[in-house]
């Protein structure tokens, strides 16, 4: 029974626990991980997830900020094939984790699930799967096609480096305590490497004033880009006055390439 103490910490640290045990079983055959994978879990929780995960990885990183649930974790901290990782996932060293892990399996904590799926694409190269519970406004921006309403910086960053597919809708109800948005299941596989710094700087400035035009939110951003970026569009055979939604995330790449040569000439 969670108690309304437990169930307020858990809503401060944005966790509602996966209680479905059918749920639970879909998510790691969903995921694939198998004797080969080092896997890596955000918000470990009470281990419902983590004991599935450890019983079929070769290696379990769990990690978790609450430190009210150590009695409840230690029996899987005790196995060989698992370590836990105390703290806040936004300022672990992903880098450090050994072995290194290859694939990531949550139920993410919805306030900071999409900051830590580009964390992992950007800083654990060797990570090539991603199976994560999100927030259902989270997965369809994610997954987003250009010309979307929802599509944005976080689009354009995680399918520059992954295939993103929407593969569960999920329900309010197999959630404790019950949360106040609906939920969705996401698979990723990689397909390149993360964005480069510049590239990531461009996407960022060129969604930051969504109602102008891609050029005129750089020019905003950063004063004196307005006619490159404008003759870098025409290079591209894009309109120059594009907004940044228009454009796909190739074509965004292609662009920084574009502005790159052109500040470097």
């Amino acid at each position: 029974m969670v108690t309304p103490a437990r169930s307020r910490r858990q809503r401060r640290l944005g966790q509602n626990f996966l209680a479905d045990s059918n749920l639970l079983d879909a998510i790691v055959r969903d995921s694939g991980v198998g004797p080969g994978d080092v896997a890596l879990e955000f918000g470990a929780g009470g281990g419902a997830l983590s004991e599935r995960l450890a019983e079929r990885a070769s290696h379990l990183h769990m990690v978790e900020i609450d430190r009210r649930l150590e009695a409840e974790l230690a029996p899987l901290g005790a196995r060989p094939n698992v370590s836990v990782h105390w703290g806040d996932a936004m300022k672990l060293d992903l880098a450090a984790l050994e072995p290194a892990p290859r694939i990531v399996v949550s139920n993410l904590p919805y306030s900071v699930a999409t900051a830590l799926l580009l964390r992992t694409i950007e800083e654990l190269p060797g990570v090539d799967r991603w199976t994560v519970m999100v927030q259902r406004e989270v997965a369809e921006r994610l997954r987003a096609a250009p010309g979307s309403r929802v599509y944005g910086a976080p689009s354009v960053l995680v399918q520059l480096a992954t295939e993103v597919e929407l593969t569960r809708r999920v329900g309010q109800e197999v959630f404790i305590p019950r949360p106040r948005v609906k939920s969705a299941l996401l698979r990723m596989r990689r397909i390149g490497d993360a964005a480069a710094g510049p590239v990531r700087e461009l996407v960022r400035d060129a969604f930051a004033h969504r109602r102008k035009s891609l050029a005129r939110s750089l020019e905003l951003a950063r004063p004196g880009r307005l006619d490159a970026a404008r003759e870098a569009l025409r290079e591209l055979d894009l309109p120059e006055d594009a907004r940044a939604e228009a454009l796909s995330p190739r074509e965004f790449a292609r662009l920084a390439a574009k502005l790159g040569r052109a500040t470097s000439d």
